[in-house]
């Protein structure tokens, strides 16, 4: 069963567009997204280092868009996974009433790296890091799903 997915961090040209590509990469059955809580990128690519980080990891993003996570996008996905604790408060600020759609931290599907969120690379510069983390936790997804469906 093909399941939507989106992903949401703050500008959407690092962490989500990653978790998105990963993500796809590994899935590609399902449906993908990735959103910023924020407008500031809307239409840019990601960012330029992270998809050399991705790339070098035989990981593409250089198709992927910049938009904002919209409240219509409770209805549009079966899973929303935010990248921290700031973007799920974002993304539950827009959740219309009696919508009942899942909001995750990408890191809650994996607990063994003792990560609370995905570290923001744009500021740390840690690309590499955050995607050690968006890896692990995409594994921990992929497991998820498959007992859910």
């Amino acid at each position: 069963m093909t399941q939507r997915i989106l992903f949401v961090c703050l500008g959407n040209i690092c962490r989500s567009p990653a978790a998105e590509g990963v993500f796809r990469a590994r899935a590609p059955h399902h449906q993908t997204d990735s959103a910023g809580t924020a407008g500031w990128h809307v239409g840019n690519p990601p960012y330029g280092p992270m998809q050399q980080a991705a790339r070098a990891r035989d990981i593409d993003l250089s198709d992927l868009r910049a938009r904002q996570f919209v409240a219509e996008d409770f209805h549009r996905f079966d899973l929303i996974i935010g990248m921290d604790a700031e973007n799920v408060a974002g993304i539950e600020a827009q959740r219309p009433d009696g919508n009942d759609t899942p909001v995750r931290l990408l890191t809650d599907f994996a607990p063994h790296t003792g990560a609370d969120h995905v570290p923001d690379p744009y500021y740390t510069r840690d690309f590499d890091g955050a995607l050690d983390l968006i890896e692990a936790a995409v594994e921990g997804l992929e497991g998820y799903l498959q007992g859910r469906l």
